[in-house]
């Protein structure tokens, strides 16, 4: 028993060779979550509030597909979702087709807190931001010039693709009527248990690089990208469509309830057995104080802790 954190900042066809100046930011950023995290833990916080936390950081570093450098529509527009979930009461709340809000994830948790609803989008969500206070920016702001760059290298190679991709020339063979394999999204995510078994998660993305227009992925489905029981709470990141055909999240919940499986054996089944390869990966604890981050990718961004003094940072 005891707290336990991770989170993640997307899985995919993460390169090998990921040059210094775009794997450094994004290792000291998941360190710096990690350690907000971590204090807000020791300090007593709620794990609700420190998911939600822990997220809002990811959000506003650009180096991430969330908030302030999420990644561009087919239309050079940006639409970001998020959910966020709390495990013992498994109330939660989702938003899509965001377009101005600087903290996707916050406004997620006001969905939880003050509508009768779980999931508002669009213009209905813009417009319940505005009226709740959520702090909002004119979108140009949250659009980043590697990201108009991306936008133009993936219509150029007519495809939708993870913001990890590398540049492909346009004379390569692909294929254009399905997302291809390695078309990610680069989601954000924490996943967060105190000491007395309380669990929540919290994910949040701006989606795909030129994804059609009015797109929504996993992110904000409840028990495909995002999930939190009394057993245990996940957050996933990969090929959207895949993971909401698996229902990722909920899965692993499922597995350990009706199976007894391990917090483990339970998220390694689900990446291994229920997503083709290359599709998924997700972070999870245990109300028991277990930690898993499994990936069937070429890497997965993500860092975690535990109460016993274990922790780890890593890309593939």
């Amino acid at each position: 028993m005891g707290w336990a954190i991770a989170l993640h900042g997307g899985a995919g066809d993460i390169p090998l060779t990921l040059p210094p100046e775009r794997r450094e930011p994004r290792l000291a950023c998941l360190r710096h979550c990690l350690d907000i995290g971590v204090q807000a833990l020791k300090s007593g916080r709620p794990p609700l509030d420190v998911v939600e936390l822990v997220v809002r950081e990811l959000e506003n570093n650009p180096h991430f597909n969330a908030g302030k450098g999420s990644v561009l529509t087919t239309d050079g527009t940006i639409e970001m979702e998020a959910c966020i979930m709390d495990g013992n009461t498994k109330n939660c709340g989702a938003v899509s087709g965001l377009t101005t809000v600087v903290n996707p994830i916050s406004l997620a948790r006001l969905v939880m807190e003050k509508t009768p609803h779980i999931y508002l989008a669009f213009d209905g969500a813009e417009a319940f931001a505005r009226e709740h206070g959520a702090e909002t920016i004119d979108s140009s702001h949250l659009i980043t010039p590697e990201n108009v760059e991306r936008l133009k290298q993936a219509i150029e190679a007519n495809r939708v693709q993870i913001d990890y991709t590398q540049p492909m020339k346009k004379d390569v063979q692909i294929e254009t009527d399905t997302v291809t394999g390695d078309s990610q999204i680069g989601t954000v995510g924490c996943v967060a248990v105190d000491g007395k078994q309380n669990l929540a998660v919290a994910t949040s993305t701006g989606g795909l690089v030129n994804k059609m227009v009015g797109r929504i992925g996993d992110t904000p489905v409840v028990g495909a990208g995002t999930y939190a029981n009394s057993l245990c709470a996940v957050s996933a990141t990969g090929k959207g469509e895949a993971i909401i055909r698996g229902t990722v999240s909920r899965d692993v919940a499922a597995l350990m309830e009706y199976k007894g499986l391990s917090l483990k054996e339970a998220a390694d089944y689900v990446v291994e057995k229920s997503v083709p390869k290359g599709n998924v990966g997700l972070v999870a604890v245990s109300a028991a104080g277990e930690v898993t981050m499994a990936f069937n990718t070429t890497g997965m961004f993500r860092a975690c802790a535990t109460e016993d003094g274990y922790s780890e940072i890593a890309i593939h």
